[in-house]
C-alpha cells in the first residue's frame, strides 16, 4: 500500500499520553466537586510531563486530544462544558508556552503546572464572560477559582515532578524544548 504514512515513534507516544490523560481526566470527572467548575486538573500533570520530557509541539497534542478524546467520551463534544474546556486547553497550553520565550529555561513542574492551571482559569473565566455569563458579578468568583488554581497547580506540579524523577532516574529534569 503505498502513499499511507507509517505512525511513527512520536506519534505512538502521542498516542499513550493522551490516552494517559484521557483516562485520568475521566477519573477525574467522576470525582465529586465542592463547587462546580473546580477540579484538581489532574490530566495536567500528563501534558506538564509531555512538555518537559518531549517539548511543547507533543504537550500541545497531549491537551488537545484529552479535550476532544474526553468530550467524546463524556457525551459533552460541542457543549458549553466542551467549549470551556477547550478554551481552558488552550489557555493552559499558551500559558506553558511563556518561558520557552525567556532566554533561559528556569522554569521546572511546578513553575508550568501552576501557569497552566492559571491560564486554564483565565481562559474559561473569559470564555464564560464573553459566551454565556456576561455579567460583571461573574468576575466576583474570580479570585477564589484562581485561588483554587493555583493550589491545585502546585499539588499537579508537585506530581508532575515525583513523576519525572520516577522516570527519569536523577533529581532534574530536562528544559522544556
Amino acid at each position: 500500500m503505498t502513499g499511507v504514512p507509517l505512525p511513527t515513534a512520536a506519534d505512538r507516544r502521542i498516542a499513550w499520553l493522551a490516552a494517559l490523560a484521557v483516562a485520568i481526566h475521566l477519573l477525574e470527572a467522576g470525582f465529586p466537586s465542592p463547587l462546580p467548575g473546580i477540579k484538581p486538573g489532574l490530566a495536567n500533570v500528563v501534558t506538564v510531563a509531555s512538555l518537559l520530557l518531549f517539548g511543547w509541539r507533543t504537550a500541545a497534542w497531549v491537551g488537545l486530544l484529552r479535550v476532544l478524546a474526553g468530550s467524546l467520551l463524556l457525551g459533552t463534544f460541542l457543549s458549553p462544558t466542551f467549549f470551556l474546556s477547550l478554551g481552558g486547553a488552550g489557555g493552559s497550553l499558551l500559558a506553558m508556552g511563556l518561558p520557552a520565550l525567556l532566554p533561559r529555561h528556569w522554569t521546572g513542574p511546578l513553575g508550568y503546572s501552576v501557569l497552566g492551571a492559571l491560564g486554564h482559569m483565565g481562559a474559561q473565566f473569559g470564555i464564560a464572560y464573553a459566551l454565556f455569563i456576561p455579567h460583571p458579578g461573574l468576575l466576583r468568583l474570580l479570585p477564589p477559582f484562581l485561588a483554587a488554581a493555583l493550589l491545585f497547580g502546585l499539588l499537579g506540579g508537585i506530581i508532575a515532578h515525583a513523576m519525572l524523577q520516577f522516570l527519569d532516574g536523577t533529581d532534574h529534569v530536562r528544559a522544556a524544548r
